[in-house]
């Protein structure tokens, strides 16, 4: 069986596992894990060995620049002290316990002892994301995991590139290594700027749908590409480019309207794939890593990866929850997100206890820890293999496996116990945005019925359509009262299901002229363009 028949059945695994993992509420990720464990003891199927190579540019790139494209600045900014100490202060906190714990426990050397706690320190958001969103937890929660998830692999791949130097070399200096920790961040972050207004640039002064298409989608290979020729990070690069092209991507001057649905269409779809197989790949690789430690005793194995999985579960539960505090402490948040937005009420310290306990229980370990223990060389500059390789990547594959279906699973039942809910603030924003953006074009119709070329029939619809959408939006932001917000949700639901029924109506009415002949497909598909676009503004 070829490669290209290998990854067609994965992505055919990944369909039918996500399908399942929906339909029972289970994180996908974990599924997908258990999955490939499956696969991977069945008898007689090829076994897919990783290209550490490949991990790294293929997966990590675009599922870096895919997080920085839906980053919201404004709410990084409210949460940098926490997510800081988180991305930057637990990633160091974490590999120097874990180097410790592997030293003493384990009888690992400093050096690849290091490597192992950075190697395993960087969190994966996917999961976790995907469980407080379907629970719908307050929002901050989510912006700070996935802010974390967003840094840390800067902060791991940056250290990582520097220790695993010395284990090559056999030699380390601090004053080194802090020079190439800091040229790493910042020529990473200027290479990554760089590329990301180059691209935004040949964007701006294109009209062709496919082609920016594929300009998105090779952006993020180009700043890893280019950084890592320059002996900088591609991670930091990838990171900045697109945090930059996300933050111009709203802008009608980059992308056209059509440009850009299609583009968050390519890229929700590209992202899905390549993490679905990125945790499949992480299950499918096990009897590989077991093959490798033929000479060691399973019991001991499986000792040491209990000891270091306990270790990062509760460095992260020591450092998380008592962090918490120290940002409000020093009195550096929660900061106002708008300069128009009213007094942000202080937060309970019961709430916040609580928000850190789910943060603190949310460590759950993948793709980028895998991509990091496959990328380990082979070698060591002497020509002697790399010390403790594949223990390495036993203790961080069983350390994914633990954190994921441990604090997985048990994620959901903790948030229900803790009661922590979404409290409506990213309802009533939206709210507000679309009710100021109505108003908005409600004014300049306004001012455009001042001009003699919009007919006066056409004026009264515009006016309609604009008075039942303000209408409708005002009637969500009416009252503060539970009944009245029940009342107005009641409203929003049924206005949507009516327009639902309706649009189906107008869809069934265009297969049947199509199908009677007096349409083709093409007329068919144009007009149901226009109601499926309809249709994806009345949300969920």
């Amino acid at each position: 069986m070829g490669l290209i028949e290998i990854v067609l059945g994965l992505l055919v695994v990944v369909v039918a596992l996500v399908t399942i993992a929906r339909k029972v509420g289970v994180p996908y990720p974990i599924l997908l894990v258990l999955g490939g464990l499956a696969l991977a003891v069945v008898p007689n199927l090829p076994r897919m060995e990783l290209d550490p190579n490949i991990v790294l540019l293929l997966f990590l790139p675009p599922l870096v620049t895919a997080a920085a494209f839906d980053t919201s600045l404004r709410d990084l900014r409210a949460n940098l002290g926490y997510i800081v100490l988180l991305a930057f202060g637990l990633v160091f906190f974490t590999m120097l316990v874990v180097a410790v714990v592997a030293h003493q426990a384990i009888g690992l050397a400093w050096a690849p002892a290091f490597v192992l706690g950075i190697v395993v320190s960087p969190t994966d958001a996917v999961a976790v994301t995907a469980v407080a969103q379907r629970l719908r937890v307050p929002p901050r929660i989510i912006t700070i995991l996935e802010g974390e998830g967003l840094l840390n692999d800067a902060a791991t791949f940056v250290t990582y590139r520097v220790l695993v130097a010395a284990a090559v070399t056999g030699l380390f200096s601090w004053p080194a290594a802090g020079l190439q920790f800091v040229w790493s961040v910042i020529g990473g972050t200027v290479v990554g700027l760089g590329v990301g207004y180059v691209f935004a640039w040949v964007r701006t002064h294109l009209d062709d749908p496919p082609v920016e298409i594929t300009i998105s989608l090779l952006m993020p290979f180009a700043a890893y590409l280019a950084a890592e020729v320059l002996a900088t990070s591609g991670i930091v690069a990838t990171m900045a480019a697109g945090l930059y092209v996300g933050r111009r991507s709203s802008d009608p001057r980059f992308l056209s309207a059509g440009t850009r649905l299609q583009i968050r269409a390519i890229w929700g779809m590209m992202v899905f794939l390549l993490n679905g197989l990125a945790f499949i790949l992480i299950g499918l690789q096990l009897p590989i890593i077991v093959a490798q430690l033929a000479n060691r005793a399973l019991p001991d194995l499986l000792r040491d990866a209990l000891v270091i999985s306990l270790t990062i579960i509760l460095v992260r539960i020591v450092w998380a929850v008592p962090t918490a505090y120290l940002p409000h402490a020093l009195g550096g948040a929660p900061r106002p997100t708008a300069k128009p937005a009213p007094p942000v009420p202080a937060r309970a310290p019961g709430k916040l206890w609580r928000e850190a306990a789910v943060i603190a229980w949310a460590g759950m370990r993948g793709v980028d820890s895998l991509a990091a223990a496959l990328a380990l060389p082979l070698l060591t500059a002497a020509g002697t293999a790399f010390p403790d390789r594949d223990l390495i990547l036993f203790l961080t594959f069983c350390i994914i496996l633990v954190t994921l279906v441990l604090q997985g699973l048990s994620l959901t039942p903790l948030i229900r116990l803790l009661r922590l809910k979404e409290d409506g603030g990213a309802e009533r924003e939206e709210a507000k945005a679309r009710l100021k953006s109505s108003r908005a074009g409600s004014a300049r119709l306004e001012e455009l019925a001042r001009e003699d070329w919009l007919p006066e029939a056409l004026l009264d619809d515009l006016r309609s359509h604009y008075a039942e959408r303000i209408r409708h939006q005002s009637s969500t932001l009416d009252g503060t009262a539970a009944r009245e917000r029940q009342l107005a949700e009641e409203h929003t639901s049924a206005y949507r299901r009516a327009q639902r029924e309706l649009l189906g109506a107008e869809r069934q009415e265009l297969i049947r002229l199509r199908n009677q002949g007096t349409i083709n497909d093409e007329v068919l598909r144009a007009v149901q363009r226009d109601l499926d676009l309809e249709e994806s503004l009345l949300g969920e």
